[in-house]
């Protein structure tokens, strides 16, 4: 039985991109993980996973939580270290 660790090694993306993926579609880290899955095969995709990181980290801060906010920010800046054609 796979584990929801073993998926997200697969994925192809970290846990924190998980995690925002999950909360800016409102599903479970599971389903996330295999949407970052595929998201992560092609450029749009991972433009698209850039875009719900933002997403979600303005949406931290109109709600004034500053530290999940920076939390957003560090996964945003490890996705795009590690994935460097969301930047394009």
């Amino acid at each position: 039985m796979l584990t929801f660790e073993d998926c997200q090694a697969l994925c192809g993306a970290s846990r924190g991109v998980v995690a925002a993926i999950a909360e800016h579609e409102h599903i479970p880290e599971m389903a996330a993980a295999e949407l970052a899955n595929y998201l992560c095969e092609n450029e749009a995709g991972e433009r698209c996973i850039r875009r719900y990181i933002l997403d979600d980290i303005a949406a931290a801060k109109r709600r004034g939580d500053k530290r999940h906010a920076a939390v957003l920010e560090a996964v945003l800046h490890h996705f795009v270290a590690t994935h460097p054609r969301a930047e394009k």
